[in-house]
């Protein structure tokens, strides 16, 4: 079985790597190209590893009568849902483009694949990985399909079943592809008391083969640091320049400010974590002697007095012999006389 092991481009996820964070931009842009490139940088200044799109190819993916319904929200880009769908997406030119803005900042570029032709399309420019959405957990033949390009998959499991995600498993360990299996609730957002986040490490305990990570939907940023703590290793947050902005997504994405907070406390936690070598280190050294006890004599002491626990007490700085140490010391015979709180040290003791 395969090590839990990401290599993309020049970043390697594992275990003890730093937090990998996609910044989903999805289509936040709204369709203008200028105002993606803004997200695209403000997502990179703020730290992220990569910046995320979504591709529909909307006429195959949809219904003809679901592409056709009226669709009147107030964050709607057309007069039909199809319409609307359309009016949001990106063609193959200004996909060049972005990914050709991105690759010059030093920012990962790469999208969800929604269908078979999207998946071609996102192959065809050469996107170093695919992300599949929650609402194809359930699609084998798809992840089959971009699994078969040989590179990494990004899998959201929003709405199911640990039976639904082990199928995902079960396919993709027999394919060689390096892949990351993300905890997800698919609420747009989830109350508090949906995010689960305990099933992070179900998947751990559960998978040996993928890096875990976790899709976040809630509009905050401390749930991402307690995924990293318990074994995410691939943070998705949605992103944007400014929640009040036309569309559904926005109200509940970090803006550039609440994206680089996250990653500044991903960071951090990525070196708290440590070795879990329990030890003392150097800043502590100096406070823990200030602190810290040392056995000293309560009274002046003749020499060739033997010591019982009464001749010693436990002072401050903690410069000498500790506490503990007093079994060593008890029943010894002092050579050589000594004041009250003087150090007890073994060289003075028979």
């Amino acid at each position: 079985m395969r090590n839990r092991t990401i290599l993309l481009e020049n970043i390697t996820i594992f275990d003890d790597s730093k937090c990998f964070v996609i910044a989903e931009i999805g289509h936040n842009h709204q369709g203008n190209v200028e105002l993606c490139k803004q997200m695209i940088k403000a997502a990179f200044d703020a730290g992220a590893s990569a910046v995320k799109l979504q591709k529909r190819s909307n006429k195959d993916l949809f219904t003809k009568q679901y592409f056709d319904r009226p669709y009147n929200s107030e964050n709607s880009f057309g007069a039909t849902y199809g319409e609307h769908r359309e009016n949001l997406e990106f063609d193959r030119d200004q996909y060049l483009e972005l990914q050709t803005f991105s690759a010059h900042l030093g920012v990962i570029f790469f999208a969800t694949a929604f269908d078979f032709e999207s998946a071609d399309f996102l192959n065809d420019i050469n996107v170093p990985a695919f992300k599949v959405a929650s609402g194809d957990l359930k699609n084998i033949p798809l992840i089959k399909y971009l699994a078969a390009f040989g590179k990494p998959l990004f899998l959201s499991t929003g709405g199911g079943t640990i039976e639904d995600v082990d199928r995902v498993v079960v396919t993709l360990d027999g394919t060689g592809v390096q892949y990351c299996i993300m905890q997800c609730t698919a609420g747009y957002p989830p109350s508090w008391d949906e995010l689960n986040l305990r099933v992070i490490s179900e998947f751990r305990n559960r998978y040996l083969s993928p890096v875990i990570g976790f899709s976040s939907h809630d509009s905050g940023i401390a749930m991402a640091s307690a995924a990293y703590a318990l074994g995410a290793r691939v943070i998705e947050k949605h992103f944007t320049l400014n929640r009040t902005l036309k569309g559904t997504d926005h109200a509940f994405s970090l803006e550039p400010q609440g994206l680089r907070k996250m990653i500044r406390d991903l960071d951090r936690l990525h070196l708290a974590m440590g070795d879990g070598q329990k030890r003392q280190f150097v800043s502590e050294r100096d406070p823990l002697q200030k602190m810290g006890k040392k056995m000293v004599f309560v009274r002046s002491m003749p020499g060739g007095a033997v010591l019982t626990p009464e001749d010693i007490s436990f002072k401050s700085p903690g410069d000498g012999m500790a506490p503990w140490m007093i079994d060593q010391v008890v029943g010894k015979r002092l050579i050589r006389e000594m004041k009250a709180e003087d150090a007890v040290d073994i060289a003075d003791l028979q």
